[in-house]
């Protein structure tokens, strides 16, 4: 079927209108030394080869379809693959935008999934009108025309198709992962997470694959690294399945970035970044977790550096059980004026933290003050830019040794250049939102990295009997003796597992917008009297209506949300309205447009008296429930919350279909290119804010790289697992 004809397909089509906002750093790198920018250079590279890795998490067709676009574009170029598609293949002028949109959101996605959503991308334009371009086409990139054509033909079905299965993705039947062997099932995840419990093992590099044999079933537990097994890998039996523990997933990839990462070593500015560095190749080589934790470590030590970075598999969004981390590399520049407010909030979090709504015993025994920074990103790969960002994910490192807050300076003021008018929102609120939702965001930014994320202490029972908490400490919900607690070797992803990512972000945002009710906390921010009154309405009003857009982002089909964030502002929202008191009204009404509408409203006078309490209660709620372990009263609290149905006033199910007609196409950012000039020195490439510009900038981005064949080398290797 032609994927136009059908309107239900629309929503795996990226709009033709689709935002692309460019991700401006000019300042910040110009500020730079060339010992500097030399460094930010080689970081960058490496971020952006490992970056492709992301491609391989993200779906079996990810690496050849990213391959056969960027060669498509690079080796035809813009405007001679617009002549030959609207000319030769007889390409309307809306189809040759459509391919435009389509290559940029597999760039900017990191495959044909949505990053905020998890669902999957097609092409807006017929495939046999793309089939006849890419015959057409040459392919200096591949070994030889014939061998692109070869592997289009094996991918394009894969391209186009959209089973129930394929849709989204996710575990088992009803979804596509990469993370595991497509015949994987919650009950083998379940199986391997208990396994590497008992020995453990942390699951952040790995990926699963599961072979069947004669009735005999084995996995194949395999680490990311540039190193493969030489020698038997380590085998293990358990509950009657052969595992072997074996290393080289994404070595090709993972090679080249530790190339760049030991380049980058020689501009580092102090020891504590060259051993940070040093600790991230071993990690990459080996196959090792423990030397990317210790790389963390220096990490966080080294404190205020002009250039920041990270880089490696971090955060577990996309792995259905939320163990298993995505790739991620960043490197920015430091913005100092906005630094500063968050240096303010860093030493006064001491006495913010005392305003959460729980007993000290369930707080850190010392807050250990972070880096708290406003960045301005020049590069960063994966399959989404964030916000903000609370690294790292190592729980035995945050909870003792520290941690690291960075808020991506201009990601923010990027998005805030989107001016396209807001849903369901009165005129006055309109205006409000157009001078203070950015400074909202700002703010909200702010509390959540630091207190919302950097709060909360987990209670652990050690190996030789002994607690971090008191013997008689009571459970503030029951007044009974805490009996549940973290055993020797679990951390909250490992118990948490698929709730982890969800319920922790609902945590963040809930502090954000309860801490923001504290005039302090509002002025170090700059705001005072009524205009802090309006900020923290601002906030708030966000959260609701954030709220109700985060509907986009459930999946009625398998009753499930496709985005943490999303269904964590949805349950705040559920928490508000249950507060009653006419806190939070929403309402159906018919648009001017005659279809549908909503209309949201919030009574700021109720803020600080009905929406305090009722924050203070569930927050109180999400801290016990984590500190203790208690998934099971908190995945029944979290997935109560998170129902979308059509009951009483509010029928969510129904006005989903409100807030998709009402959608508008997430935007896209075109980030700069850093490259070495004739004398050497480190040069910034900026690119036009359009689809055009987007795709230039991948197609400048791998000179000297042959992308395409470690790229398939990884596909292949999968192949038979999917």
């Amino acid at each position: 079927m032609d994927p136009l004809d059908n309107k239900a397909l629309s929503r795996y089509i990226l709009q033709l209108d689709t935002p692309v906002l460019d991700l401006d750093c000019s300042e910040a790198f110009n500020g730079l030394t060339d010992q500097e920018k030399s460094y930010a250079y080689y970081l960058s590279q490496a971020s952006w080869i490992g970056g492709l890795i992301v491609n391989v998490q993200t779906s079996p067709e990810s690496p050849a379809i990213f391959c056969l676009l960027h060669d498509l574009f690079k080796s035809n170029g813009l405007e001679g693959l617009k002549t030959l598609a609207v000319g030769d293949c007889e390409f309307s002028e809306d189809e040759w935008k459509a391919l435009l949109v389509y290559t940029s959101g597999v760039f900017e996605n990191a495959g044909n999934y949505k990053s905020y959503g998890d669902t999957k991308i097609i092409p807006g334009l017929p495939l046999d009108k793309l089939e006849m371009l890419v015959k057409k086409a040459k392919f200096s990139g591949h070994e030889n025309d014939d061998s692109a054509l070869k592997k289009w033909n094996d991918i394009k079905d894969k391209v186009y198709s959209l089973s129930a299965r394929e849709k989204q993705l996710g575990l088992g039947p009803m979804g596509i992962t990469t993370y595991f062997s497509s015949n994987c099932t919650h009950f083998d995840s379940e199986r391997i997470n208990l396994f590497m419990k008992k020995q453990g093992l942390e699951g952040y590099i790995t990926r699963c694959f599961k072979t069947v044999k004669d009735d005999k079933v084995s996995y194949e537990i395999r680490s990311a690294s540039v190193e493969t097994d030489d020698e038997e890998p380590e085998s293990h039996v358990f509950q009657g399945c052969d595992i072997r523990l074996t290393k080289g997933d994404y070595s090709p990839l993972m090679k080249k970035m530790c190339k760049y990462l030991e380049k980058a070593k020689v501009y580092a500015s102090n020891d504590t970044q060259k051993k940070m560095l040093e600790r991230y190749i071993d990690s990459f080589t080996k196959g090792s977790l423990d030397p990317h934790k210790d790389g963390s470590r220096f990490w966080i030590q080294d404190k205020g550096p002009i250039v920041e970075t990270y880089i490696g598999f971090i955060e577990t969004y996309r792995d259905p059980t939320g163990t298993r981390g995505e790739f991620e590399g960043f490197v920015s520049v430091v913005n100092r004026q906005m630094s500063a407010k968050f240096n303010e909030l860093v030493e006064k979090a001491p006495d913010f933290l005392k305003l959460l709504p729980w007993p000290t015993e369930f707080e850190k025994d010392e807050f250990l003050k972070p880096d708290f920074t406003s960045l301005d990103v020049i590069t960063f790969s994966g399959s989404g830019i964030p916000a903000g960002i609370n690294i790292p994910n190592y729980d035995e490192i945050r909870q003792s040794e520290g941690f690291k807050n960075v808020s991506l300076g201009n990601v923010i003021t990027s998005s805030f250049k989107d001016k396209r008018p807001l849903p369901f929102l009165s005129d006055k609120d309109k205006e409000i939102f157009k001078e203070y939702r950015m400074a909202a965001f700002e703010l909200q930014v702010g509390i959540h990295e630091l207190l919302g994320h950097g709060s909360g202490k987990l209670l652990k029972k050690n190996a030789d009997g002994t607690t971090n908490y008191p013997s008689g400490l009571k459970n503030p919900l029951t007044n009974d003796l805490i009996e549940s607690a973290y055993e020797d070797g679990e951390t909250y992803d490992s118990v948490f597992t698929t709730l982890g990512s969800g319920y922790e972000e609902c945590r963040a945002e809930s502090v954000g917008i309860f801490l923001c009710l504290d005039k302090t906390v509002v002025k170090i921010f700059g705001y005072e009297g009524d205009k802090a009154d309006t900020l923290i309405y601002a906030n708030w009003l966000d959260m609701v209506f954030v709220g109700v857009k985060s509907l986009e982002m459930y999946q009625p089909e398998t009753e499930s949300w496709m985005q943490a964030h999303s269904q964590a502002s949805y349950v705040i929202l559920q928490v508000l309205i249950e507060a009653g008191e006419g806190l939070v009204t929403i309402v159906e009404k018919t648009g001017t447009d005659g279809k549908p509408d909503l209309d949201i409203s919030l009574d700021r006078t109720k803020i600080d008296t009905v929406g305090r309490k009722a924050m203070a209660d569930f927050l109180l709620k999400q801290q016990v429930y984590k500190a203790t372990a208690d998934i099971k009263s908190a995945r029944k609290m979290f997935e109560r919350y998170s129902a979308v149905n059509n009951d009483g006033q509010h029928p969510w199910a129904k006005w989903r279909d409100i807030v998709l007609d009402k959608k508008k196409p997430r935007s896209m950012f075109v980030q700069p290119n850093l490259s070495l000039n004739g004398a050497g020195k480190v040069q910034l490439k900026c690119y036009d804010s359009s689809p055009e510009g987007l795709i230039q900038s991948w197609i400048e981005r791998f000179q000297d790289e042959n992308i395409y064949e470690d790229l398939e080398y990884c596909r292949m290797k999968d192949k038979p697992h999917f």
